[in-house]
């Protein structure tokens, strides 16, 4: 299996792109198309001795920056790295695309170069998560801030598609995030999308609160973009903030530290489970081809992983059961 992936995509890039790319090749056994600025990939490669065996480069001379607006990569910015490596995807050149760059244009290009499965009215950004006990899907996670019911049910069926197919959850649980779990409870997106779901033959539970989430409320959490966007960056602020608490506390004195060598396995356990890193990225579903969002701020182990979770979406044949689903 072939990954495109965006060497010049996110805060750390190149050095920490390659460098995931490296691990990605030992411990997922994959081939990669690295895109960006070939004479600088060798250079940070040689410099960092990063062995670019089974990597070839596909030379992309420009660079879209983080604020960059989205449809440049099809103007001024037609090529830079994560346009080429956009049209290379669409061209059969890979089986799949990591990318940690701007988000905006990652889906512009996904639904403008790559394209849409047919039947799918918006692709939607499907972040997987922890909870209590195993993980959940979040969809959409903030490729549509404005959204009508009807792409609120077909989030749902993708996202479902997803958690069976990669998660392994057999019929997955579908929740709609609400300000209640009363069926009448919400806006005018919110109530209209409610009779929708019910009909919709997916497990749907009902409204869900964004405070259940965490304990296992449901398998999908179905939001617009918006909500979605909102609901992720709280998760990994109070994540983030909870491990700073703890460490605070067990570091507190003494007798603290001492207690924390007893637990200090378990304490790694639980801030792996709660690190966003460990996913890697996220899929935009109802892209013809596999495109995932890595975070912008990614690190190597962030890259390696996202790669993994690319060739499991691949294999699993998610893409493939969507376009069945929506006919």
């Amino acid at each position: 299996m072939r990954i495109i992936v965006d060497a010049f995509g996110g805060d750390n890039a190149p050095l920490e792109i390659i460098k995931g790319c490296e691990l990605a090749v030992k411990a997922h056994d994959v081939d990669i198309l690295l895109v960006g600025k070939e004479e600088t990939i060798r250079k940070v490669a040689a410099e960092n001795k990063i062995s670019l065996d089974r990597m070839e480069i596909l030379d992309a001379p420009d660079v879209i920056a983080m604020e960059d607006h989205p449809n440049l990569i099809r103007t001024e910015k037609k090529n830079c790295s994560l346009a080429v490596a956009m049209r290379a995807l669409a061209e059969g050149k890979g089986d799949g695309f990591v990318g940690a760059g701007n988000t905006g244009a990652t889906l512009f290009g996904a639904t403008t170069i790559v394209g849409r499965i047919k039947g799918v009215k918006r692709p939607a950004l499907a972040p997987v998560m922890p909870k209590m006990e195993g993980k959940f899907i979040l969809c959409d996670s903030g490729a549509n801030a404005d959204c009508r019911p009807e792409m609120l049910v077909q989030f749902g069926k993708m996202a479902s598609i997803y958690a069976e197919r990669v998660l392994g959850v057999n019929n997955p649980r579908v929740g709609l995030a609400n300000v209640g779990t009363e069926d009448t409870k919400g806006d005018a997106l919110r109530t209209e999308t409610f009779p929708l779901m019910k009909e919709s033959g997916l497990n749907f539970i009902g409204n869900i609160e964004a405070r259940d989430i965490p304990y296992d409320a449901c398998d999908v959490v179905v939001a617009d973009g918006f909500t979605g966007n909102v609901i992720l960056k709280l998760y990994e602020g109070v994540a983030g903030a909870l491990i700073k608490k703890i460490k605070g506390v067990l570091t507190a004195s003494g007798k603290n530290k001492i207690a924390a060598l007893m637990i200090k396995k378990d304490m790694k356990k639980m801030a792996k489970q709660l690190d966003h890193n460990e996913q890697g990225g996220a899929p935009f579903l109802g892209v013809v081809k596999p495109v995932f969002k890595a975070h912008g701020s990614s690190q190597a182990k962030t890259v390696s992983n996202a790669i993994g979770q690319v060739k499991a979406f691949v294999t699993a044949g998610v893409i493939e059961a969507i376009a069945e689903s929506v006919k």
